[in-house]
């Protein structure tokens, strides 16, 4: 069963749609419930369009009881899809609809992205960086534009319909890459208002020889994009966002053009904000390198409590563990 609390927390959830009505076909990509922050640690609720994500990392509710419910709040549901994340089948449990009726396209501050909800553990899309994506959406016009572990590229196709000149989208994998292609040609025309296409290029390979070559190049790009996970190892580099949260940023500052932007994204749970920041500003000397404004996280990621034991490491001043800074960078003769 669930219980009064949860049935309460996804019922108000709800009605933060983007029109405010539980009953009406939803086209957007939101959390519904995010249960670290709202009641339950082992739950988490997506909706991309019509189809209903369920995240269980252990929850003991009744997942038929969660999808009879969703169901009958959001009666333009087609699919409910079962995520155990401890679980044999990482890509995903059907419960109610079939492979057809699973979303395939979302659409988000007017732009319009594949996704493929059953291609990893995860969804694949990351909603938690909306406000980064409405951001680049506002900024890439004219720009060109480098976006580093690009996992499936939604950074990228903001870049990309806001106009962007040129985007270069790089992973480790090609075949996340490949779902950016079927984004690009939803969105012909740049948020710009002009009818001119920019161009895009991806390069599949490992981040550390990947922009080594492009330093070795003297590449520069208006904004470089640095999203990686908090961890990963792989015969070329380590990523460390908590030992070594600056080892990542050192390898693109060089690939920043004078003047351009460089948007460092640290996702470390046990890394604090104030940690975060110390060791940013620590390399920022107020003309090559200043830090100039801090992105949040949307609240339905953050979830409504707002009480300041919810996170075991407190994310302060950001207001996620999912810390975003936007940093402007001047040109000189050697990198920090």
């Amino acid at each position: 069963m669930i219980t009064g609390a949860i049935q309460k927390r996804i019922d108000s959830n709800l009605l933060r749609l983007s029109d405010g009505s539980a009953a009406a076909e939803y086209t957007g990509a939101c959390r519904l419930f995010n249960g670290f922050t709202e009641g339950d640690k082992s739950l988490a609720i997506d909706l991309f369009g019509s189809t209903v994500v369920i995240h269980d990392y252990g929850t003991k509710l009744s997942v038929k009881s969660l999808t009879d419910m969703l169901r009958q709040e959001l009666p333009f549901i087609r699919a409910v899809l079962w995520k155990k994340r401890n679980g044999s089948n990482k890509n995903g449990i059907l419960l109610h609809g079939g492979q057809d009726d699973l979303c395939s396209q979302i659409c988000e501050h007017g732009v319009n992205y594949a996704i493929d909800l059953t291609l990893n553990q995860d969804c694949g899309f990351y909603s938690d960086t909306r406000h980064l994506r409405r951001y680049l959406l506002e900024n890439a016009a004219g720009k060109t534009v480098l976006n580093t572990f690009a996992y499936t590229g939604s950074l990228g196709v903001a870049a990309f319909a806001g106009s962007g000149e040129h985007v270069v989208q790089t992973d480790l994998s090609d075949r996340f890459l490949a779902l950016a292609d079927r984004s690009y040609p939803l969105n012909s025309v740049g948020n710009a208002g002009t009818d001119e296409r920019g161009t895009v290029e991806h390069v599949a390979g490992d981040f550390f020889p990947v922009t080594a070559a492009m330093r070795k190049a003297q590449r520069e790009f208006d904004i470089v994009i640095l999203d990686p996970p908090y961890f990963a190892e792989t015969s070329k580099g380590t990523v460390d966002l908590v030992r070594n949260p600056l080892g990542v940023i050192r390898k693109v500052r060089p690939l920043v053009s004078d003047g351009g932007i460089l948007i460092a994204v640290n996702n470390a749970l046990r890394l604090s904000g104030r940690d975060f920041l110390t060791a940013v500003d620590s390399v920022c000397d107020g003309h090559y390198l200043c830090r100039e404004q801090i992105i949040e996280i949307p609240d339905d990621f953050t979830g409504y409590n707002t009480a300041d034991d919810v996170w075991q490491i407190s994310p302060y001043p950001f207001n996620h563990p999912t810390k975003i800074v936007v940093l402007r960078c001047r040109r000189k003769n050697k990198s920090f």
